[in-house]
C-alpha cells in the first residue's frame, strides 16, 4: 500500500497549496495502469488529499503533514514517513476548476 501512495504524495507534497475557492478543483492521474482522481484542501498546516480510484471505486484519504503522511486507503489505515514519498514521471491532470 505505502508504494502506491508515494508517487501521489511526492507530486502534492512539492507543490504549492491550492488556492482556496468554493469547491478544489479535481485532479486525475494514473500509475501503474490504475487512475485515480482526487481533490487536495488546505487544513491548517496540513494538506488533506481526498479521492477514488476510479476502476474499482476504492476511496482514500490521506493527511500530509510536515513530516509524515496518514490516512485511510479503503478500510486499510496507511502511516509512513514523508521522506519516503517518490515523485511522479508524470505531471497531474486537471479534470474541471472554477
Amino acid at each position: 500500500m505505502k508504494n502506491f501512495f508515494l508517487p501521489i504524495i511526492a507530486l502534492l507534497a512539492l507543490t504549492p497549496a491550492v488556492a482556496h475557492a468554493e469547491e478544489p478543483a479535481t485532479q486525475r492521474f494514473e500509475h501503474k495502469g490504475s487512475s485515480y482522481s482526487y481533490t487536495v484542501t488546505q487544513v491548517g498546516d496540513v494538506r488533506v488529499i481526498s479521492g477514488v480510484e476510479e476502476r474499482t471505486g476504492k476511496p482514500f484519504t490521506l493527511r500530509v503533514g510536515p513530516r509524515r503522511v496518514r490516512g485511510t486507503v479503503g478500510s486499510q489505515q496507511v502511516s509512513f514517513p514523508l521522506r519516503d514519498v517518490e515523485p511522479l514521471t508524470k505531471p497531474t491532470t486537471t479534470l474541471a476548476a472554477r
